[in-house]
């Protein structure tokens, strides 16, 4: 049957339609990011680079919204009570699936979300005081079998877990020693009255570069382009230890499946722009995307991980 001229002019129109009914007219206003976290941090980089693409895509504004407190948890809430339709997102990190091993969550990690796709992924680095002795992880596990007492910089999460993980692994004590970030712990690790940090590579990169800290390994499944003559724990001792930060999109349980393939496909595209992928790279973050039950089976992962490094840890819920 032949279309009439105007039938076939009306085609694409109607095509479209159809696309936008299925996908319950997503989106039809403004999408708002949620990132439960302070500005400046990696999390709130990436959602205000994506969130261009994403709006000139979409044709509607993506504001993105800070609403930190209690290590992502206040904002996280939000996003889980907000209204399945795909107009509220978060984009938050690592300290999704750890929160539960620290805290008596007002919501399921897994349950109450619709996983869309991971950002990035930023290794950690093994780093010590130029005054200690060891130079490489199996240096360090040597070392600590003959002198108890080796101290570890713990500022909460992953930067705390991390040296857990590694002690439970290699049959090693260390003793944490708290701080409340980077910058409060670097002074003390340069001076060696702390011995070791498994921190970011942006935080300690600038010591590193100076001479002051020296980097042992770090903690990705490859090497860090900001540390390219610096082995993974793979390369070095312990193949398959890994304990990066990370980002991930996510929004609450219940999106409909054609909003939530549209909703990974173009996040996804948007996380592939040149702009986004350079400026990520200065960050020391690689770019990482995946499918939803992509996502969901690595955060179950990182959840278990985690959680059991926090009970050998001796930590409780609060």
């Amino acid at each position: 049957m032949k279309l009439t001229r105007r039938a076939a002019l009306a085609a694409p129109a109607l095509l479209l339609a159809a696309r936008t009914k299925a996908q319950g007219g997503f989106p039809n206003r403004a999408v708002r990011m949620i990132v439960p976290y302070t500005p400046g941090g990696v999390s709130d980089i990436t959602a205000r680079l994506i969130a261009e693409p994403l709006a000139a895509t979409w044709g509607q504004p993506v504001p993105v919204e800070n609403r930190a407190g209690a290590d992502g948890v206040i904002g996280t809430e939000v996003v889980a009570r907000s209204a399945p339709d795909g107009h509220t997102l978060g984009l938050v990190s690592v300290a999704h699936p750890i929160n539960a091993a620290f805290y008596r969550l007002p919501f399921d990690t897994m349950r109450d979300f619709t996983f869309i796709t991971q950002t990035t992924a930023t290794p950690l680095v093994l780093c010590a005081p130029k005054a200690f002795a060891p130079n490489t992880p199996a240096e360090l596990v040597d070392y600590a079998k003959r002198n108890p007492g080796v101290t570890f910089a713990g500022t909460g999460g992953v930067v705390r877990l991390a040296p857990v993980l590694f002690a439970e692994r290699t049959g090693i004590k260390l003793e944490n020693v708290p701080y409340r970030g980077s910058t409060q712990a670097h002074p003390d690790l340069i001076a060696n009255r702390v011995n070791i940090m498994f921190d970011t590579v942006p935080a300690a990169l600038p010591h590193i570069q100076a001479g002051t800290l020296k980097a042992l390994a770090t903690t990705g499944a490859r090497r860090s382009p900001q540390l390219l003559d610096v082995p993974t724990f793979g390369e070095a001792f312990l193949p398959g230890f890994e304990a990066s930060t990370w980002g991930m999109v996510i929004g609450p349980a219940g999106i409909p499946a054609p909003v939530l393939a549209k909703l990974n496909a173009d996040i996804r595209a948007a996380l592939q722009v040149l702009s986004v992928v350079e400026r990520h790279k200065t960050l020391g973050a690689e770019i990482v995307s995946n499918t939803p039950e992509e996502m969901r089976a690595f955060t179950e992962a990182e959840m278990k991980k985690w959680g059991d490094a926090a009970r050998v840890a001796g930590i409780q819920p609060q």
